[in-house]
């Protein structure tokens, strides 16, 4: 193959109409959350004798009971909604990863060990752990974090370690056994690498559940507190005046829903490429 025609081959391998929407949507969220405090018209916490009021020419989405601009809360909710998002992720994928190259590398007694606890955990309704942990403490930022990432790395652990069972068998692997390097050394240097498309994917398909999993939270009253914004809270602050204020939840769970929608596209469009078995071999 000419030179030329090897560049139109990559191109066309990430040229996804499903991937480029989701790269679009999901990189505009993230634009939005990083540059919020220079985006919002508005102070986001100013009350006003305004009261609710409905969208109009001074407020584009609004005011809710206390006057505040609806548009500047949901800029600003955009950061912590995304945060928790994406680090309620980050804890379930180093534990799952964790847990599931240990299961997949390990000896056959770890293995089973590992996926007992880890099935154990699967056993329970996910909500229900959440809720149990969130009732121990007062909920903040760092706890939902926390709780969304302890109650989420048990399919990751399961995913990782299918793929690491695989890849133990390979001819590269057998070779670092063969020189005497360690197990763990063998998982960080060969089976990790060749493990990172998978854990990419499971990380943006599992991003926009995370968010859900916070909003349902909030309108449970068990989010992030006042002063700080998320999407969750605002819609739970406005259940109360569906009908006189439509706009309070409208506009919130537009948000949430493009935020879902885009990490789902972009975690297919990702899983398209990036799948293993679509390559012509592992990394050694």
């Amino acid at each position: 193959m000419t030179p030329g025609g090897q560049g139109r081959g990559k191109r066309g391998r990430w040229s996804s109409p499903v991937l480029t929407v989701g790269m679009v949507i999901c990189g505009a969220l993230l634009l939005v959350a990083v540059a919020a405090p220079w985006l919002v018209p508005r102070d986001p916490a100013a009350m006003s004798t305004l009261g609710l009021a409905p969208p109009g020419s001074g407020h584009p989405l609004g005011t809710d009971v206390l006057g505040r601009d609806v548009l500047s809360r949901l800029i600003l909710g955009s950061r912590i909604s995304l945060v928790i998002g994406w680090m309620s992720v980050l804890v379930a994928l180093v534990l799952g990863v964790g847990v599931g190259l240990a299961a997949g590398l390990g000896a056959r007694g770890m293995d089973r060990a590992l996926m007992l606890i880890t099935d154990a955990f699967m056993a329970f309704p996910r909500i229900f752990l959440v809720l149990l942990l969130i009732s121990l403490s007062a909920p903040s930022a760092g706890l939902i974090i926390l709780v969304l990432g302890l109650t989420g790395w048990m399919p990751v652990a399961r995913l990782v370690r299918a793929e690491a069972l695989g890849l133990r068998e390979r001819d590269f692997v057998a070779a670092a056994r063969g020189l005497g390097l360690s197990p763990w050394r063998i998982a960080w240097r060969h089976v990790l690498p060749n493990l990172m498309p998978t854990v990419i994917v499971a990380a943006a398909l599992r991003v926009g559940g995370a968010i859900l999993a916070e909003s349902f939270l909030s309108f449970l009253g068990l989010g992030v507190q006042d002063p700080v914004v998320s999407w969750g809270q605002m819609i739970q602050q406005g259940r109360n005046h569906l009908l006189e204020g439509w706009w309070l939840v409208t506009f919130p769970g537009l948000a949430i829903t493009l935020t879902v929608v885009g990490y789902n596209l972009l975690g297919d469009g990702l899983r398209e490429r990036l799948d293993p078995r679509r390559g012509k071999g592992a990394r050694v």
